[in-house]
């Protein structure tokens, strides 16, 4: 089986940025945490700052792999491109958040990707990729 995990902006920063929301872990440590207790899964990971290069790795990987896990970040409530780009593919589509987003600003409820994506996690922290991860088993 093969996942990708794709970050959208500023989730480069995890460890460093508003540890109060976001932990005091980096992403790397915690994708480690995962491949070694999900060795029979071959996960790959790619994080961009830029909607543009989302919405390419989305395309390239969309008809090849099992199934993407998506933190476009703050993308996701702006981005119809990224939404079109999950809508266009064919490889199942689960959407992660660190946070719980429905208790942040109310700009922050509205996705751009929820209605074409097989599911929606949101507000368990690092362990909300674990989760996404975990449906597709």
């Amino acid at each position: 089986m093969r996942i990708i995990i794709i970050n959208g902006p500023n989730l480069n920063l995890l460890g460093k940025r508003e540890p109060d929301v976001y932990g005091n872990q980096t992403f790397e440590d915690y994708f480690i945490h995962l491949q070694q207790n999900y060795p029979d899964i071959k996960l790959t990971f790619y994080q961009s700052n830029i909607e543009g290069e989302i919405i390419d790795k989305i395309q390239e990987v969309g008809f090849l792999f099992d199934g993407i896990i998506l933190n476009a970040a703050a993308y996701t409530h702006t981005s119809i491109g990224i939404g079109d780009a999950v809508k266009a593919i064919n490889s199942p589509v689960v959407e992660v958040h660190i946070s719980n987003t429905f208790s942040r600003e109310t700009f922050r409820h509205q996705s751009y990707i929820s209605p074409n994506a097989k599911g929606v996690i949101v507000g368990f922290g690092l362990k909300s990729y674990e989760l996404a991860l975990l449906s597709f088993l």
